[in-house]
């Protein structure tokens, strides 16, 4: 039995059931993507080391000749991604074929076959390694703030939107004093913020200093370049910073920070998804009915909160993956060991599982409803939570053991409106303290919730 290479038959579930969620983020982090940035590398530091007046034997480029160049990564080809393919089929090394293949087509480029042996000049494979990778890294963090910041900009409309909604907190699963649905949506929106802000700062790292970090090829060769410099220039070029000391590889510790900010936010988000899980099954949220849908294949009623258990599910996943990642790739023995290698072609799987879950909690979020009935109700049904208030009230007014008083009048007890004024009557409370206490309610118990989200003044 054979299979063909179809999303049906894909291994993995990033390439098969979710392919088409993924569609953008493919040619970043593919091994198609890859190629084609370490393209791009080897053909940079071509240019950068033509524009050195120090290497003569190396013309300057003409501006066709520099077009052709660009050319060759701009519209880098499955076909040509294929080339190189068949050319390590060959080598066994993957970056020895990309090599090959610019070589073959700079050689192409008029006036520069006789200097394709400058290609991949005085670099070993992590010089091209380290800066593709940095890329990559580059590219697929852009694409993913991006749904960061939707999913952000979607949570702090929502906040907007309840910011005047009081509802039963629930702290240890029990009720507790009211908050307000605004607020604890900003709450989320702004844990998130941290963490996408957190994403955004890390520096991407980038080497370009031969085979054990020290130029010593370079310096042989031509001892009256400034390297460290012209690297600097050519890392800084490509958009990555420099990081001057190394062994073989760049080693990865930016990485690891990237890797852990990244974790940080998908444990904010799953925080996120397991609450609105469980406020829909307290029925504080609706769902949207979708015509045609199946909630389920024997209880035709229910409609699942599937999106936010997918989008769980594609962050356990993820967080998996990226910290094993991080843990990993800052360990090295010696000047270079190749357990990176292996380890490095797993992240575009790490990226397309944040996506899944960024994608999936959106969708979620959009057929979302807020059930202010069933929040009101059970507002209403658990006036016990103003036993913190009335124990502070007297506390204020020096009266004794406040605390065990309301504890033997209210602990697991369910008191209403009634119940809760002839509490009252029983304290030996001021006058003008009780009827301030009389005309709380839990939906009016909110402390300074609404100020402290931002969403009004109160």
């Amino acid at each position: 039995m054979s299979t063909e290479p179809t999303p049906l038959a894909a291994i993995s579930a990033v390439d098969g059931r979710y392919r088409q969620k993924l569609e953008a983020l493919a040619p970043i982090v593919s091994e198609y993507g890859l190629m084609r940035y370490r393209v791009r590398v080897e053909c940079e530091w071509f240019a950068m080391l033509a524009a050195a007046p120090e290497i003569s034997e190396l013309p300057g480029l003409s501006a066709s000749q520099t077009a052709d160049l660009v050319t060759i990564y701009e519209e880098f080809s499955t076909a040509d991604a294929e080339r190189i393919k068949t050319i390590e089929a060959t080598t066994n090394h993957d970056v020895k074929a990309v090599e090959y293949f610019v070589k073959e087509r700079i050689g192409c480029i008029n006036g520069l076959k006789p200097h394709i042996e400058f290609v991949h000049f005085a670099c070993t494979s992590e010089d091209i390694n380290n800066l593709a990778y940095g890329l990559m890294l580059s590219a697929s963090r852009a694409y993913l703030l991006e749904q960061m910041q939707n999913l952000i900009d979607r949570i702090g409309a929502f906040a907007v939107d309840s910011k005047d909604v009081a509802m039963l907190a629930r702290t240890h699963g029990q009720p507790a004093s009211p908050t307000t649905l605004g607020k604890e949506l900003q709450n989320v929106r702004a844990r998130l913020e941290t963490q996408r802000n957190a994403v955004t700062a890390v520096e991407l790292l980038g080497k370009c200093n031969g085979a054990v970090g020290n130029y010593n090829a370079h310096h042989v060769a031509y001892p009256d370049v400034d390297w460290p410099e012209l690297a600097g220039r050519f890392i800084e070029g490509l958009g990555l910073k420099v990081n001057p000391l190394t062994t073989q590889i760049e080693p990865h510790d930016y990485i690891a920070e990237l890797f852990h900010a990244y974790l940080r936010f998908n444990q904010v988000l799953l925080d996120f998804d397991r609450d609105v899980w469980s406020y829909i099954a307290i029925e504080y949220f609706s769902q949207l009915k979708v015509e045609g849908e199946t909630g389920s294949s024997t209880m035709p009623h229910k409609i699942n909160p599937i999106d936010f258990e997918n989008s769980e599910g594609n962050i356990g996943i993820a967080n998996a993956l990226l910290a094993h990642m991080a843990e990993k790739l800052v360990v090295s023995r010696w000047q270079r060991d190749l357990s990176d290698s292996t380890v490095l072609r797993n992240i575009g799987s790490a990226m397309a599982h944040c996506s899944i879950a960024y994608q999936a909690t959106m969708k979620g979020l959009s057929g979302l409803s807020v059930n202010r009935e069933q929040i009101q109700n059970d507002l209403a049904a658990n006036w016990e939570v103003l036993a913190e208030a009335v124990q502070t009230v007297m506390r204020k007014h020096g009266m004794a053991e406040p605390y065990e008083q309301l504890k033997k009048a209210t602990r697991g007890k369910k008191l209403d409106a009634d119940l809760f004024q002839a509490v009252l009557e029983e304290l030996e409370l001021p006058a003008a303290a009780r009827d301030e206490l009389a005309s709380l309610t839990p939906q009016a118990y909110i402390g300074l919730a609404n100020r402290l989200s931002g969403l009004t003044k109160d």
